[in-house]
């Protein structure tokens, strides 16, 4: 093993019910190197990380570290963590009900000889810890809850670093900060990187591998592409060899030009006047028409996400009108709107849209269960039928309508829960950042079927935190910041620049 390697996984094999999810995959990290894991949804991406974290066992295979002179298995993250390992993951496995001191010597508090707290000495250890990560203004005796999920990731990241691992994991770090948070991020994990340490970072940001990263791991259906030094593999080769194929359809999407009509009142699908929820979104006017894609940007916190839940109910307006196909509409839950023919696809897929221990079918099935109403039972030949069809519409990789859909990947996953809501056979559509955090592939294919939809009839709210995705598919761009909708663009021929300039308050 070079002396530079500090960690080598050789011939990985993993096997689940139906599926081989890794194999024969190697892996090598380097010491003071940042190294990308690459691949779609359903690549074996996390399969490797929780065979290396000990969340999985593997059927067969080698895991060699620096320093250790036998291979090791890790049978629970506890013992990864004595091998040097830590992962700090999306979704901060911390505990944001006790305070920050506490999370970060969580199992390992400095104690008296009687077994009490030295709570001054954690306290002040907190602080040094947190001041090596840059956070050393954070009061450390308030509970984790009370910061940002940036903040609360840069905790995680302190305490992995404060437990003095070789290895750190970083998985989808960047998804829920803005590029403030990301840029401080990246300092640290430079510094982490100057420090001897090796992380592997997973992300499906392509232009933050080609920022931060030393060298990049493809992973395809279960099996090594190939590991690549960042300076030798374009990003266009990049995407071909995730994907399998030479792809440029991202560059062929764009939207065909298409002009609202707000004169002729059939056409207009969703009219807004003065809607509005206090604390979350002022008082907005807004116009939908038939076959229309309308986008909304702004930075995180301007409003996107709540202008589009006061349209559908899900924060119920308390000023303002909504005419919704030219008759006004008084939503008091999401039921009522979803009967009258709207649908709504949330931020949060894990919170508020995956029913992680049904099936496919279940999850697919349960919107429309609901319009129907809980004693017209749809029959399962039906609930078959109708899952079947939208599987294959929307290329969803499952072994069965039956498999639970905790089992999938994170992208079909996201098309699950599309289906669920065109099965409704919705006039209009709400897609809250439906492209988040999945692969390039599954990306493309719902910035395809958005179009599709549009063409065919369908009224499309897209909010999204990706600039170029909304200028190939949106008709129309509404402006928001600070919870204000500032005005529209249409979007006959915007570039980036001119978006970033509305949104930062420019013309």
């Amino acid at each position: 093993m070079d002396n530079s390697v500090i960690l080598t996984m050789r011939h990985i094999n993993m096997m689940f019910p139906g599926v081989k999810a890794l194999s024969n995959v190697d892996f090598s990290l380097k010491q003071g190197e940042i190294h990308a894991l690459m691949g779609e949804n359903g690549a074996g991406k996390s399969t490797l990380i929780k065979v290396l974290t000990g969340v999985h066992v593997m059927d067969s295979g080698e895991i060699r570290m620096s320093g250790i002179d036998h291979p090791i298995i890790n049978h629970s993250p506890e013992e990864a963590q004595e091998q040097g390992i830590s992962t700090v993951y999306q979704e901060v496995n911390l505990c944001p009900n006790i305070s920050v001191s506490e999370n970060i010597f969580i199992g390992r508090q400095p104690i008296t000889r009687f077994g009490a707290i030295r709570w001054g000495e954690m306290n002040k250890r907190s602080k040094e810890v947190l001041a090596n990560v840059g956070l050393d203004k954070i009061d450390v005796t308030k509970p984790l809850g009370d910061y940002s999920v940036a903040i609360q990731q840069m905790v995680a990241i302190a305490r992995a670093v404060d437990i003095k691992c070789k290895v750190l994991i970083l998985d989808e770090p960047t998804s829920s900060l803005d590029e403030h948070e990301v840029k401080k991020l990246f300092s640290v994990m430079n510094q982490l990187k100057e420090k001897g340490v090796g992380i592997i970072f997973v992300t499906h940001f392509l232009e933050q591998v080609y920022e931060i990263c030393d060298s990049i791991t493809v992973l395809r259906n279960g099996e090594l592409v190939g590991m690549y030094e960042i300076s030798e593999l374009p990003r266009v080769q990049l995407v071909a060899k995730m994907l399998g194929h030479d792809f440029d359809d991202l560059a062929e999407i764009r939207n065909t030009e298409k002009q609202c009509s707000v004169e002729d009142e059939k056409n207009v699908i969703v009219k807004a006047v003065g809607l509005s929820h206090t604390g979350t979104i002022q008082p907005f006017d807004i116009t939908l028409c038939k076959g229309e894609v309308v986008g909304l940007t702004g930075l995180l916190g301007s409003g996107r996400s709540e202008l589009a839940r006061a349209l559908y109910g899900a924060d119920h307006a308390d000023k303002g009108t909504l005419y919704f196909k030219g008759k006004l509409l008084k939503a008091h839950v999401p039921l009522d709107s979803m009967k009258q023919g709207m649908a709504f696809l949330p931020e949060d897929r894990k919170a508020e849209s995956i029913i992680s221990d049904l099936s496919v079918r279940e999850n697919m099935i349960i919107a429309l269960q609901a319009k129907t109403g809980v004693f017209k039972l749809l029959p399962i030949s039906k609930q078959n039928e109708l899952t079947e069809k939208f599987i294959k519409a929307l290329k969803i990789k499952t072994p069965s309508t039956e498999t639970l859909v905790k089992q999938l990947s994170g992208g079909n996953q996201q098309k699950v829960i599309l289906g669920r809501w065109l099965i409704t056979n919705p006039d209009f559509l709400i897609l809250d950042e439906p492209t988040r955090g999945i692969d390039v592939g599954t990306k493309t294919e719902i910035q395809k079927l958005i179009i599709k939809l549009s063409q065919s009839g369908m009224t499309v709210m897209f909010i999204s935190s990706e600039i170029d995705e909304m200028l190939r598919t949106v008709n129309r761009l509404c402006i928001l910041r600070d919870g204000k909708k500032q005005g529209e663009l249409e979007n006959n021929h915007l570039d980036r620049q001119e978006v970033m300039a509305a949104i930062a308050g420019g013309k």
